[in-house]
């Protein structure tokens, strides 16, 4: 990796958190987290009552349910959604953003070829995505030991499962990396659809759309649908909640990966081949 490259992706972050609407992700998750927080320490106790209330002619709970573990459980499940969003706000500007501005002509006259200008922005937007999803995980985890402490983690999901809190911590740092490759894909797609379109709203708009769709169509369960889930990446953005099983199911996890890490090429591939044929000098 030469020098250039490196100063071209310094340049790209620079531009990135130049912009208003970079900081846009880190104040909703800040002000979600700390709501969702807030809610659970006013009224978590009636949200969990409701949850286990069939469970409790056959068990018996003793010690702190109602812990940071499972408040980051809870975040996660309500955030993972709609974090696309934020980060199709800055991805699908990166490169529609300086067409429509005709900054995109300046960039083309440094020696450098067009697929490292692709590969450094979308490396610039990966350490973006890197640093929304570092920042909701020490957010949400920090605040939810800090107000609630350790315990067990109560997850009911097929079934009910109860972590130690030896085991928690594990599960959700790893949940947060998958969640870091799930918004890495989203992010390749909004950038993808940058190079195409001029206009840096569109991107933003086409990402949320096929996004909505795709989940929409997953969520029913025909068999014409399930013939096409398996090539839709919306299909596995949900993996992380397999790190939330016992024992894990390794092989849905490897899948998913594999599934992610092949849409993130085909986009960025794609978005190269594109790149390096469009006539941005007219």
């Amino acid at each position: 990796m030469n020098l250039l490259f490196l100063n071209l992706v310094q340049t790209e972050l620079y531009k990135i958190f130049r912009k208003g609407r970079s900081y846009i992700g880190f104040g909703a998750i800040a002000f979600i987290v700390i709501v969702i927080q807030i809610a659970l320490f006013v009224d978590g106790e009636s949200y969990l009552e409701l949850g286990t209330q069939s469970l409790k002619d056959s068990f018996t709970f003793q010690g702190n349910l109602l812990n940071g573990y499972l408040s980051v459980f809870i975040i996660l499940s309500s955030l993972w959604v709609h974090i696309p969003f934020l980060i199709a706000l800055v991805a699908g500007d990166l490169i529609a953003g300086e067409a429509a501005a005709g900054t995109l002509r300046i960039l083309l006259i440094r020696p450098i070829s067009r697929t490292q200008i692709i590969w450094a922005k979308f490396t610039a937007v990966l350490i973006y995505v890197l640093a929304i999803v570092v920042f909701m995980a020490a957010l949400s985890i920090g605040t939810g030991l800090l107000i609630f402490g350790e315990g067990d983690l109560f997850v009911m999901k097929d079934m009910l499962y109860i972590f130690d809190s030896s085991d928690a911590l594990w599960r959700i740092l790893a949940s947060f990396a998958f969640s870091f490759l799930s918004m890495s894909m989203v992010a390749s797609l909004a950038f993808m659809l940058s190079a195409v379109v001029d206009s840096s709203l569109g991107p933003i708009i086409m990402t949320m759309s096929i996004i909505i769709v795709f989940m929409i169509v997953s969520s029913i369960d025909l068999s014409i649908f399930r013939a096409v889930k398996p090539f839709m990446f919306t299909t596995y953005m949900g993996a992380w909640r397999e790190f939330f099983s016992d024992p894990v199911d390794w092989h849905k996890v490897n899948t998913a990966v594999v599934a992610l890490v092949t849409h993130i090429f085909i986009f960025l591939g794609f978005t190269t081949w594109y790149f390096k044929r469009k006539d941005i000098l007219t």
